[in-house]
């Protein structure tokens, strides 16, 4: 199949070097001249505008993915692509767009008779060798037509066995790629899937900060240990219970410096976090612990410790995230 792919970053690029790898053509854009000839010379067909992306897609219905930063160019970019994209069209939003916002531009480019969908992706700068979990927003028509897209940038089912009792299920989440319903649904999931993520990096934080002050001059002496944390990373990686890739990228980060002296513990926060404590309060559903984690991440930018600079080593390991200066 053929996809336009606007923006090159840390996600947009790989992901069309993966589409590029399982047999289907990309047409590219992006502000910067260098990041389109980069990825041209690896197979892309470059374009020097958004006019010239979309007159280069010659595949009917045309099929266009946006992945830029939420929020103004998002949505400058949206608008102008869909001026120049013709009835029955698709155009996805691949970023982190707020919910909220694709059900109105769903609405608005129905009138113009453009497919609109919101296309939550989760992989981070490892997406290219481990694949995306993608959840998917819009009309199930668009998502059945872009299914090659998907299943080519999904995982796949590795060597992870289906749960059970998913008999008669969509096989297609067994792949990593999910179908969460009407436009905006796709965005929800992969929200509150970062709202998530942010009390588990906070548990694992604190439980390790906990676990390096043991050795603290405030004990009596009888129980201070002197623990070796990139260790204990290490063994709970190997059957533990809370096994997972943020416990995998701490204990690479702890085992190559474990006292964490590169980060400074500012931990910044995506709109996703925030967004997901507004979803929590306007259904009134208690989110203790979400909310904690976000308020957390707040105070870091004012005094740190050990525990926010493992929260910022496990950042720039799944998201190349690089703390920004203090304020």
């Amino acid at each position: 199949m053929q996809l336009g792919m606007i923006g090159l970053g840390r996600m947009g690029g790989n992901i069309v070097r993966r589409l590029m790898r399982a047999g289907h053509s990309c047409v590219v854009y992006d502000a910067d001249p260098k990041a389109v000839a980069t990825i041209a010379a690896e197979g892309a067909t470059p374009a020097t505008s958004l006019a010239d992306l979309v007159e280069k897609l010659d595949q009917r219905p045309r099929a266009a993915w946006v992945m830029l930063p939420a929020g103004k160019i998002t949505e400058e970019t949206v608008n102008t692509v869909a001026g120049l994209m013709s009835a029955d069209d698709i155009l996805i939003d691949g970023g982190n767009s707020n919910y909220k916002d694709d059900v109105r531009r769903a609405r608005e480019l129905a009138a113009q008779g453009i497919r609109y969908m919101d296309v939550g992706t989760s992989g981070g700068v490892w997406g290219l060798e481990r694949g995306y979990c993608l959840m998917i927003g819009g009309e199930k028509a668009a998502f059945e037509f872009l299914d090659p897209i998907f299943a080519a940038l999904a995982p796949g089912r590795g060597d992870i066995p289906a749960s059970r009792y998913r008999e008669g299920r969509a096989p297609n989440v067994e792949q990593g790629y999910l179908h969460a319903g009407p436009s905006g649904a796709g965005h929800f999931v992969k929200m509150i899937h970062n709202g998530i993520e942010y009390g588990m990096m906070q548990a694992m934080a604190e439980g390790f900060d906990i676990l390096r002050s043991k050795n603290s001059p405030r004990l009596p002496e009888a129980e201070r240990f002197d623990l070796d944390v990139a260790d204990i990373a290490e063994v709970w990686r190997r059957g533990s219970v809370v096994t997972s890739w943020l416990l995998d990228l701490t204990a690479e980060a702890l085992a190559k410096d474990e006292k964490l002296e590169s980060f400074s513990g500012v931990v910044e926060d995506s709109g996703e976090g925030r967004w997901t404590i507004e979803a929590a309060i306007e259904e009134a559903v208690p989110a203790d612990v979400l909310a904690a984690s976000l308020f957390t991440r707040f105070r870091s930018r004012q005094d740190h410790t050990f525990a926010e600079k493992v929260l910022s080593a496990m950042r720039l390991g799944f998201g190349g995230h690089v703390e920004a200066p203090k304020k």
